[in-house]
């Protein structure tokens, strides 16, 4: 028979242990929840982005990919700016100096599937207290494809178009020099690679390469007007470059004779300014004078300022042949005109230049001549008498022992000045009375003159 007792204590025991095991089960599941929803402690913060980026109360706030919190709050301050305020969890939290926050994607296709990057920065850096708030330098907001979308504006579209265009018409017919181009893609590639491994190397540069980079495009941003005009200029000059094909082949033909050209005169000026360099160590002793110098030289300049504006009036007048400028211009039909002139007489003077030297010792006799013509035509004075003229048949002679004149024959006598029974070779200046300097009568220094210095006037 059954024992209804037995049964009902067993079935007591059974519902007895069921309900510790449901127990038991629940706070398993709270203990899980606890560590897994919120557990541990947590911190907020607060982030300034310049928007939101479509970001939705309670996305996910992950580092490396991992969730370690979510957004609480979104609010718009009075700038326009998003101040998103986010919660993480420890032990990820308390978060340090140095740490950055992105808003991303989880792909393009999504509207509210964004999140917030954190790049925790250096355990070592001092912890950010709660409620700390990260500015926009240390945060960086997502630019959706709407946004590139809309630069794309028809003036753009247009300049776009005819950039491609322009690459058509580059390129045209040069198919096998970009074949042979292409094999540099690979060392290229590996230097690209090289190039990103050390810039991956260090994230510090990096990131201030990068924050720089968008500060630049903010501000190329808002002078957009500007660069299109900058991008359009461009364009004109380029055509106007393009245009002058040939002479810039011609240059670049001669570019490599004039550098080396250049290099030669490079080398020679090195020399050049060693000995400069001399100089100037010479010079300087003498600068020191040369303030002094220039102090007095102001009055100078000051007082030279009416002298040289009538000097520029005198070189170049305005109007016709009125200044000097003028004048040079017909100096060169006058040279014309005069060297043929000049050239006969130079030749006359050298041709006058014997008879010229054979008359000047004549002067004084010619002088005297003039002197004395003059007075015997003049009336009786105190200074003379009237004129007494008979011809000279040397009837006598001078005698210097006796200092009278004595008879001369007449078979002896010739007209004109005679000395005896010859004609006279006077010398020049020996018909007047010789100066007391002596320097008549003349005689010539190599002595081929045939005179004789002793004729002269009597009572010598």
């Amino acid at each position: 028979m059954l024992d209804i007792g037995a049964l009902a204590a067993s079935g007591g025991q059974f519902m007895t242990a069921r309900a510790g095991g449901v127990g038991a089960l629940v706070v398993v599941a709270v203990v899980a929840a606890v560590l897994v929803l919120g557990g541990g402690g947590a911190h907020q913060y607060k982030l300034l982005f310049a928007n939101a980026g479509q970001l939705v109360k309670d996305n996910d706030v992950q580092i490396g990919g991992r969730r370690i919190g979510s957004i609480k709050k979104i609010e718009l301050t009075k700038d326009n700016r998003a101040e998103i305020t986010i919660q993480v969890k420890e032990p990820y939290s308390p978060l340090h100096e140095g740490t950055t926050a992105v808003i991303r994607g989880t792909s393009l296709s999504g509207i509210a599937n964004r999140y917030i990057a954190l790049s925790p920065g250096a355990n070592n850096a001092p912890k950010l207290d709660d409620g700390t708030l990260l500015a926009e330098d240390k945060t960086t907001t997502i630019v959706d494809l709407d946004q590139i979308f809309n630069t794309l504006d028809g003036k753009t579209r247009d300049g776009l178009a005819q950039t491609i265009q322009g690459f058509a018409t580059w390129y045209a017919g040069k198919g096998k020099q970009a074949n042979g181009v292409a094999r540099y893609f690979a060392p290229s590639l590996a230097a690209t690679r090289n190039l990103s491994t050390q810039l991956a190397a260090d994230q510090p540069a990096l990131k201030a390469l990068v924050s720089n980079t968008g500060r630049v495009v903010n501000a190329l941003s808002a002078r957009s007007t500007r660069l299109t005009d900058l991008v359009s200029n461009t364009n004109t000059a380029l055509g106007a470059i393009a245009s002058e094909n040939g002479g810039l082949n011609k240059a670049l033909a001669l570019l490599p004779g004039t550098l080396r050209r250049g290099s030669s005169t490079f080398v020679d000026l090195r020399g050049m300014l060693d000995d400069l360099s001399k100089l100037v160590a010479a010079a300087k002793p003498a600068t020191k004078n040369l303030a002094p110098f220039l102090r007095d030289l102001q009055p100078l300049l000051k007082d030279a300022r009416p002298t040289v504006g009538q000097l520029a009036k005198l070189l170049q007048q305005p109007g016709v042949t009125n200044d000097l400028t003028d004048l040079l211009s017909d100096a060169p039909a006058l040279s014309d005109a005069a060297t043929p002139a000049f050239k006969n007489g130079i030749e006359a003077l050298n041709k006058s230049l014997p008879v010229l030297s054979f008359i000047r010792p004549y002067t004084p006799d010619f002088v005297g001549w003039l002197r004395d013509f003059g007075q015997s035509a003049a009336n009786y004075d105190a200074n003379g008498h009237y004129a007494r003229v008979q011809p000279i048949f040397n009837a006598f002679k001078y005698d210097d022992a006796s200092n009278t004149l004595k008879p001369v024959p007449s078979d002896q006598r010739v007209p004109g000045l005679v000395n005896g029974a010859t004609l006279a070779a006077r010398c020049p200046g020996s018909a007047a009375q010789p100066p007391a300097d002596g320097s008549a009568p003349w005689r010539d220094t190599s002595g081929t003159l045939d005179c004789n210095p002793s004729i002269v006037p009597p009572g010598r």
